[in-house]
């Protein structure tokens, strides 16, 4: 039996999909995992390529994964899906997942780390701040403030704010 060269992985809410294949591509495992096995279900696997899409949900599962010395590569979902054979599933998204992990001219997307992930999340809240700060602590529609910054009608932002009841 061959030993296991990359996984691809589907994740999911509960149950995840890993289908796996040896160095030349063949299928040597196809299976569902509940999400409280999986760490139990990699660490019981061989080092090998761990191969999943690349979404905002997937960062705890790669840095997990790279923790306990599995390569883990992140692919932007556009590249998997010429690779799904037939209806799309859990089971042919992960068998699509792995094959295109195992081409050689498929780009791949960066994991982060705890700390850009952190940044990333400060800087909206700081934009989303200033943007509530600047309308003078009143929520406005889009509509109404793309027309409060072009200051449509002469009315100012402070005086839509007291037409709204807020209080400066």
């Amino acid at each position: 039996m061959s030993e296991v060269a990359a996984i691809g992985l589907d994740i999911a809410k509960s149950v995840f999909q890993a289908h796996g294949a040896d160095a030349d591509g063949r299928q040597l495992f196809s299976r569902r995992i509940a999400r409280g096995k999986l760490l139990e279900f990699f660490a019981a696997q061989p080092r090998c390529l761990v191969a999943m899409e690349a979404c905002g949900g997937a960062h705890h599962w790669a840095r997990s994964l790279m923790n306990m010395g599995h390569e883990v590569r992140w692919i932007p979902p556009a590249y998997v899906n010429p690779f799904v054979k037939r209806q799309k599933n859990d089971a042919a998204d992960a068998e699509a997942i792995c094959e295109a992990a195992q081409r050689p001219n498929i780009r791949f997307v960066a994991v982060k780390t705890e700390e850009q992930q952190a940044s990333g999340l400060g800087i909206e809240i700081s934009h989303e701040t200033v943007r509530y700060w600047w309308t003078g602590g009143v929520r406005y529609s889009p509509r109404d403030q793309a027309c409060a910054s072009r200051n449509i009608k002469g009315a100012t932002v402070s005086q839509r704010g007291a037409e709204s009841g807020a209080t400066d």
